[in-house]
């Protein structure tokens, strides 16, 4: 009868069903001296199991005190910052708006600003000089439609 409890509890084991209770019972009966012939193959892991159990870890393990950044004081650094960084700009900040008294010399720079723009949006138009082509490829497309309708009325005729 416990033999035949005992091979009932190990297929409860393999299945992991089992509660502690009945793995102490396992573990008990294979650490005995009477274990039947044909579970001696079990017997190694649950002595092995109770054996770990008893086990103790028995060295220190150093705990590193984890050092706290208070990041609220990043914000306030922050803030002063940008408030010293709003003061300066008033202070630096002066009336001259870019005018010119002399027309002269205003139509100079406007002349150079506006030839600079002109030079980039030179340089855009020539990297764009692709589409030229494919308005040559749509216009022979339009060629081949006139020569298909001719023979369509020629062949319908």
């Amino acid at each position: 009868m416990v033999l035949n409890n005992i091979e009932k509890l190990l297929e409860k084991y393999e299945n992991g069903e089992t509660s502690l209770k009945e793995e102490q019972v396992l573990k008990n009966y294979f650490s005995g001296s009477n274990v039947a012939p044909q579970l001696e193959m079990y017997k190694p892991m649950f002595t092995y199991f109770l054996a770990n159990q008893k086990e103790q870890f028995t060295k220190d393990v150093p705990l590193k005190t984890k050092q706290n950044f208070n990041y609220k004081w990043i914000s306030v650094a922050a803030v002063i910052v940008l408030m010293i960084g709003f003061y300066i700009g008033k202070v630096n900040h002066s009336n001259d708006l870019g005018t010119y008294d002399d027309p002269q010399l205003a139509f100079n720079e406007f002349s150079k600003s506006m030839e600079l723009i002109s030079n980039q949006f030179n340089k855009g138009t020539a990297t764009v000089g692709y589409l030229n082509e494919v308005n040559k490829g749509t216009s022979t497309l339009g060629y081949l439609n006139e020569i298909e309708n001719s023979t369509r009325i020629i062949f319908k005729n």
